[in-house]
Order: C-alpha cells, then sequence, then structure tokens
C-alpha cells in the first residue's frame, strides 16, 4: 500500500468509526482478518459516547486512514499518567496484514514522542490474544507483567463470553527510537 494519508478524526466520523472498529472484532466480519476477538466477545467493541469524549479531550486524538467506502483503520494515542496510550487500533479485515496498521502504529508513536514528548507508549491487550501480542513484542512492545480487570458487567465494551479475560499491560520506550 502506499503510504497512508493520516488525519484526526472529529465527531462527524463516529458512526464510521464505530462501524469499522466492530468489524475488525466483533462478529463474523471480524473472521476475515486475524485481530477477531469473536470468540471472546459479542456486542459493542466501542461506545459512541465513550469516542466522543476522546476525540474532545486534551492531548487525545483518534487517527484516521481514509480508503474507499471511509475509513479504512484508526487508533486513539493519548496521553495518560505521562505516557502515551495506544488503544481503538483497527483496520478494515480484508486490508490487514499490508503494512498499514504497521505505519499507523509508527505515527501515533511519532505523535507521542514528537508532539507530546512522552518518552514511553502503553497499551492494554487481552492476554489471551498471544497472535496480537507477539505483533506488539514484534515491533519493540513487552509484556510488564501487570494485569488490569476486564469491564465485567459494562457492556459499553462488549459481552464476555467466558470468565477468565483481563488485560496486559504492555509498554514500549519511545525515546530510544527519536
Amino acid at each position: 500500500m502506499h503510504d497512508p494519508a493520516f488525519r484526526a478524526a472529529t465527531e462527524a466520523d463516529i458512526p464510521a468509526l464505530v462501524a469499522l472498529v466492530t468489524s475488525a472484532y466483533r462478529g463474523e466480519s471480524s473472521r476475515a482478518g486475524w485481530t477477531t476477538e469473536a470468540d471472546f466477545l459479542a456486542g459493542p467493541r466501542i461506545d459512541p459516547e465513550v469516542l466522543r469524549a476522546d476525540l474532545l479531550r486534551p492531548r487525545s486524538r483518534v487517527v484516521v486512514v481514509d480508503g474507499e467506502g471511509g475509513p479504512v483503520a484508526c487508533a486513539h494515542v493519548a496521553n495518560q499518567d505521562g505516557a502515551g496510550y495506544f488503544g481503538m487500533f483497527a483496520v478494515r479485515p480484508g486490508l490487514q496484514g499490508g503494512g498499514l496498521g504497521g505505519r499507523l502504529l509508527t505515527e501515533c508513536e511519532r505523535i507521542a514522542r514528537e508532539e507530546w514528548g512522552l518518552p514511553l507508549m502503553r497499551m492494554t491487550v487481552i492476554d489471551l490474544r498471544d497472535a496480537l501480542i507477539a505483533y506488539y513484542e514484534r515491533r519493540g512492545y513487552r509484556r510488564t507483567g501487570r494485569h488490569l480487570p476486564f469491564p465485567y458487567g459494562d457492556e459499553r465494551f462488549g459481552i464476555p463470553l467466558r470468565d477468565d479475560l483481563r488485560f496486559e499491560v504492555l509498554e514500549k520506550p519511545l525515546e530510544a527510537f527519536a
């Protein structure tokens, strides 16, 4: 794929971004890609009001790549507790595996490091997601061994299909890559 054009999402993008993120992680459409959570979670992947709050708060940006028919990739980067936080990472299932996601991740790291001067990027990943964790490890992220509980009972983040879900914190120093 050619070099993608990155832009900041606006409130007008919310419906398309909710659809994109859901297609990458939930339901049958997500099985076309490798990021599916359909065996662990059902229901929504991102709540429109949570997304709106992310768009409006300072030092928080949802980065979008547009393609045919609207957004084809997105990710959220924010300043959280003195580090970059990376999340809501989605690439349209049929486009996964072509390098677009890696370029989007690199852009979010650049924003955290160059625009906000943050020394570290942090994310949380469901610790059962071995292939996804391996993807991030190949890009310099390390497992910290720190775990956070899954928000059981808050259906804005999905409907769990099993009772052993939890997040692991992954981190990558950014200053070494400046």
